[in-house]
């Protein structure tokens, strides 16, 4: 469970990075510019990315390896 964890939040640190990366310098790759509904929010949906990805890694890093 915690490498999901882990899997998951670097999987939004990512996408929350490339969607940053687009927004300040359009450059086009990442999910967050692809989905249609987030028009318009794209920077205020990365920065909840980075934000879930840090949520993710704490809560890996509070369960036992075990």
């Amino acid at each position: 469970m915690k490498q999901l964890l882990e899997l998951l939040g670097f999987f939004a640190l990512v996408q929350g990075v490339a969607g940053l990366v687009h927004e300040f310098t359009d450059w086009h790759w990442g999910l967050v510019q692809r989905i249609g509904f987030l028009d318009g929010y794209g920077l205020y949906a990365s920065v909840a990315l980075l934000v879930l990805a840090i949520a993710l890694f704490a809560a890996a890093e509070s369960r036992k390896s075990g």
